[in-house]
């Protein structure tokens, strides 16, 4: 994955209020830390970041940011986003930290998981294709990060798996996840449950009425009572 070019600003505004301001006025506040180098304060457009991350969603992006103040040029570094931070009433992006990485040293990263074909298990047997793993915690050099893990599914019957060690992934690209856990599988049909019928219904209602009566006789004759008579009328 090739490092996409990122104008940032240092950022000054400091407090609640001025954070406030500097959302209102377009900017979104961030940081960028990481190889042992003091924390930077900078504010990155929204409009521009955003517009990016539509076209790479769900991609570990690499990032060049050029470290501008007043128009100058301070520093750049090779980054990724390590963190969003959402604003949990209004659902926007609040705050971002990136993490400054070397391009000669590893990184971990998340990609998505996608399907690719179509099982049998589930086109002609009628299964469910159950997607169990949907990102994959993986070790490369920055450069090689896939967009995303491609799985063959097309040899899935029901019952059938696809597990991590099954996976085939890009030349430098390794991972620590479980090899046994479960990314794919097809599974049965499940078996609804059949409702009884009218004439097992009607069947059932007369044997709780007689089960019933017959307590009721029972519980008569072990106390020995009789019914009372209706008293005779004067």
């Amino acid at each position: 994955m090739e490092e996409i070019k990122l104008d940032v600003e240092i950022r000054k505004e400091v407090g609640t209020r001025k954070i406030k301001g500097l959302r209102r006025e377009g900017f979104i506040p961030a940081v960028v830390y990481g190889l042992e180098k003091e924390p930077t304060a900078i504010k990155v457009v929204r409009r521009i970041y955003e517009k990016i991350m539509r076209s790479h969603k769900g991609q570990s992006v690499v990032f060049h940011l050029n470290v501008m103040e007043d128009g100058k040029k301070l520093r750049d570094y090779s980054v990724i986003v390590k963190e969003e931070q959402m604003d949990p009433v209004k659902d926007v992006l609040d705050h971002i930290d990136f993490q400054r990485i070397a391009l000669d040293q590893d990184v971990e990263v998340t990609v998505p998981i996608v399907a690719k074909g179509q099982a049998p298990g589930v086109t002609e047997e009628g299964g469910s294709l159950d997607h169990v793993i949907w990102e994959l915690d993986i070790v490369c050099l920055p450069r090689k990060i896939p967009e995303k893990v491609e799985v063959d599914i097309s040899a899935l019957n029901i019952g059938d798996a696809i597990h991590v060690s099954d996976l085939n992934l890009p030349e430098g690209v390794l991972t620590h996840h479980d090899p046994e856990a479960i990314v794919f599988s097809v599974v049965p049909p499940m078996k609804e449950e059949e409702e009884p019928s009218e004439e097992e219904t009607e069947d059932l209602e007369p044997e709780i009425i007689k089960d019933k009566k017959d307590k009721e006789d029972s519980d008569a004759e072990e106390s020995g009572s009789e019914p009372e008579a209706e008293s005779e009328k004067a």
